[in-house]
């Protein structure tokens, strides 16, 4: 099972990768060619984007490793630290598209003129907006089907180029068709996308922050967890609850409380009956320890 998840994500990120990489050489020499400074610096999007791809490659490959002796709970909050490296990269991608729309909305303001692009940036534009909405709808889907975190924020890399692009295209587009004084739309929708790219990258840094800091679940599963343990004939209750997550997975410890007079094998049946449960709702790969106690202690 970890081995089918790791290979989907290595190889839709892969496929990401290498359309990041032709998306990068075909705005560049836009840019270049058509004299657009915009194009240019999407290109250096798109290289950022690259650059997250192989982050996640390289995370969900060691988050997929089986537990080893220095890392008894498996890999998977490297998977988690993807998220938050990749959620980073989309902040320091939104900064620096909003100083740049805002330098060059400074540098019209006070009478300068923004150069007029040639058609063909305007073309590189369009074809990267096509493309990575395509890998942004792929990518989130094929994440969310592998409860992938980190993916799924990969995806939204790809939409904050999308974004980027139409600015672009709309900068570009304006200058071309109607002349050099529209050029202004491109830096102020770019201050505007780069506003929305910050507000996702804030929201997924949140929860993997929260994993790193080992929160626990929120209240509706673990009370979801205890309500599914109780359900066991012989467990006269639970306490004592300890949740976190690792990476897609999760981690479980409690406290169940049982008849004093049971044996030990009873009671050991009962805890595999419990965690069958458990595991059943939230995956195969769910680490649960479950400790007995007597329901009244003994004089």
């Amino acid at each position: 099972m970890a081995e089918t998840r790791e290979h989907t994500i290595t190889r839709v990120t892969v496929w990401g990768a290498v359309a990041n990489l032709g998306l990068s050489a075909l705005k560049l020499a836009a840019g270049l060619v058509g004299r657009s400074s915009a194009m240019v610096a999407d290109a250096v999007h798109s290289l950022s984007d690259l650059i997250s791809d192989v982050v996640v490659i390289i995370m969900v490959k060691v988050s997929s490793r089986e537990q080893d002796k220095g890392h008894d709970y498996g890999h998977g909050k490297f998977e988690t630290l993807a998220t938050a490296v990749v959620a980073l990269m989309l902040m320091a991608v939104g900064g620096k598209l909003m100083a740049g729309g805002i330098e060059k909305i400074n540098t019209a303001a006070h009478g300068g003129v923004l150069e007029i692009p040639g058609k063909i940036a305007l073309w590189a534009a369009l074809a990267s907006i096509a493309v990575k909405e395509i890998l942004f709808q792929w990518t989130a889907r094929v994440g969310r089907k592998v409860n992938s975190p980190a993916m799924v924020s990969n995806a939204w890399h790809h939409r904050s180029d999308a974004l980027s692009s139409v600015g672009s295209a709309l900068g570009i587009g304006a200058a071309v068709i109607f002349g050099g004084k529209w050029a202004i739309l491109d830096p102020i929708v770019c201050c505007a996308i780069s506003i929305f790219i910050l507000v996702v990258a804030v929201k997924m840094m949140i929860p993997a922050l929260s994993e790193l800091t080992e929160a626990s679940l929120p209240d509706e599963m673990e009370d979801r967890i205890v309500a599914l343990i109780r359900s066991v004939d012989g467990v006269d209750d639970v306490h004592a609850l300890k949740t976190r997550r690792n990476g897609p997975n999760i981690i479980i410890e409690a406290h169940i409380v049982v008849d004093p007079e049971m044996s030990v094998a009873a009671a050991h049946d009962i805890t595999e009956i419990a965690e069958d449960k458990v595991r059943c709702e939230y995956g195969p790969e769910t680490h649960i320890t479950l400790h007995v106690e007597p329901s009244i202690e003994s004089e």
